[in-house]
């Protein structure tokens, strides 16, 4: 992954339809958050199975989607309530390599 400038990662808590793209996602976060998709910030999304995720940034002057699908496993539910939860690059990595930081329950890992 490229390096995260000054922007911050969010973790969109509700279900998404993977079959959006760029303007898709783009208008969720504008809709569902409140917030810009091109101000620097990442925005991950997961599907309703939780076996899909994708990360959407603006990076010099355009927008990148990054998507992984898990054949085996599910990724960890992060949800506390809110629409949306701040993420460090350390949990970020840990949700998309399968690893729980969470205390509670863990989901089927995946190899």
């Amino acid at each position: 992954m490229l390096p995260l400038s000054n922007g911050r990662i969010w973790l969109y808590t509700g279900n998404t339809d993977m079959r959006k793209q760029f303007d898709g996602l783009a208008a969720l976060v504008q809709g569902k958050l409140g917030m810009q998709a091109h101000c620097g910030d990442w925005f991950v999304f997961i599907n309703k199975r939780r076996t899909q995720l994708k990360v959407l940034y603006y990076y010099q002057g355009g927008y990148c989607l990054w998507s992984k699908r898990l054949e085996k496993g599910t990724y960890a539910n992060v949800s506390d309530g809110k629409e949306k939860t701040s993420l460090n690059s350390a949990q970020l990595q840990c949700l998309i390599d399968g690893i729980y930081w969470q205390k509670g329950k863990q989901n089927r890992r995946f190899n």
